[in-house]
């Protein structure tokens, strides 16, 4: 199976959703995905060995849990994929940033100039009251 056929399923993108932030257990894991996707947690289970046998997720033994976590293994195909295309959002999104950095800083230096009680002219800055 593909990497984006394992990602193609909005169950088991989810999964890996929660599974982000650190390990969850199994119950939590089912419960989660029962209630938001309504589905019975033998069928939660077979996500969870699709991630796991596509290397996307690991399970380990704790007690008489079973705790679920991110592997890298499958995300890193899915990177590989994509890096020949990364060129077409790495320059616009580049830009973007130099667009809000640039905006920030106008917004900062208009506070700056209100809150010293200059205002701008065609001129540049002039001190309230002699315009």
């Amino acid at each position: 199976m593909h990497a984006f056929e394992v990602l193609s399923d909005p169950v088991r993108r989810r999964i890996l959703e929660l599974l982000v932030d650190g390990e969850e257990p199994a119950g939590h894991i089912s419960a989660a995905i029962g209630e938001e996707f309504g589905i019975s947690q033998p069928a939660v289970s077979q996500h969870l060995r699709v991630l796991r046998e596509q290397g996307f997720a690991t399970v380990r033994p704790e007690g008489t849990r079973r705790l679920y976590a991110v592997a890298p293994e499958g995300l890193r195909q899915v990177s590989e994929w994509l890096s020949p295309f990364e060129r077409f959002w790495r320059g616009p999104l580049a830009a973007l940033g130099t667009e809000l950095a640039r905006g920030e800083r106008a917004r900062r230096s208009a506070a700056e100039q209100a809150s010293s009680g200059e205002t701008v002219g065609s001129d540049g800055p002039t001190p309230q009251g002699e315009e």
